[in-house]
């Protein structure tokens, strides 16, 4: 049987613990480092790769994460199907901490972070549909068989950070139709598009953000605590969805380059 191209994950220290045959990586990019060296392990029968996304011991903020580095990383090792577990603030009420969602919309706040692989030349990728249709489609299914209850769909807008979202803003996007506040999804899933590789968000919601209602205001112990309490929810959920994640097929994701030509060679 021909081996199936392994699998990324961008996540806590949480994450890969107790890993089967467990080594760190250093890979060196165009881009400088990665947040830290990356895990290599295997879950079953499948090989993943983990790249801690605040770096082990959660030196970098949002803003500060080498994006472009963990991106091109997990590519060089061969992974093309990423899973992008993260924590999120709640716009909607009835997304209380503890939720499951597979969102399905992002909307970009950030600034002044290296969002693009594409410094010269004119090129463009499609990103109107954001996350990979068979990427979440596994989580479904996996969420289902171990029936974890996960809302499926919803717009994840992207803050700055390091500091959480006065009421007004709050309001402000929830007003907008929006479900969930992280700062963490992009460039991450932009990046990932733009090498065509599939990207997948598994948010979970530790919080209700501070324009919500009149108690609501964001704490970062509350959030940790929250985050702590759920992460073996999380584990299984991620560690199970690799088993059911096929290689890389033809979805649009692939074929992101179709038509263009790209200012390097692809690792």
């Amino acid at each position: 049987m021909e081996a199936r191209a392994p699998v990324g994950v961008i996540g806590g220290s949480g994450l890969y613990s107790l890993l089967e045959d467990a080594e760190r990586v250093s890979v060196e990019t165009p881009y400088g480092e990665p947040s830290s060296e990356l895990v290599r392990g295997t879950v079953g029968d499948r090989e993943v790769v983990f790249v801690p996304r605040h770096g082990r011991d959660h030196r970098y903020p949002a803003h500060r994460i080498n994006y472009r580095a963990n991106i091109w990383a997990l590519r060089s090792l061969g992974v093309r199907q990423v899973l992008g577990p993260c924590a999120v603030g709640s716009l909607r009420p009835e997304l209380g901490p503890g939720t499951f969602v597979l969102p399905d919309q992002v909307v970009d706040r950030t600034s002044g972070r290296e969002a693009t692989f594409f410094d010269t030349g004119a090129v463009h990728v499609a990103f109107a549909d954001p996350y990979c249709p068979d990427g979440r489609a596994a989580v479904q299914k996996t969420a289902a068989g171990l029936d974890q209850p996960v809302t499926d769909g919803g717009t994840m807008v992207v803050i700055n950070g390091p500091r959480f979202s006065t009421r007004a803003e709050s309001q402000y996007y929830a007003r907008q139709g929006w479900s969930l506040i992280n700062m963490t999804g992009v460039p991450e899933a932009s990046l990932a598009r733009e090498l065509a590789m599939c990207y997948t968000s598994v948010a979970l919601v530790t919080d209700l953000d501070a324009g919500v209602d009149e108690d609501s205001a964001v704490a970062q112990d509350e959030v940790f605590q929250v985050f702590a309490s759920n992460i073996e929810r999380l584990r299984e959920l991620v560690l199970s969805t690799v088993a059911e994640l096929a290689d890389q097929g033809d979805c649009r994701c692939a074929h992101a380059h179709d038509g263009l030509t790209l200012p390097f060679d692809l690792p």
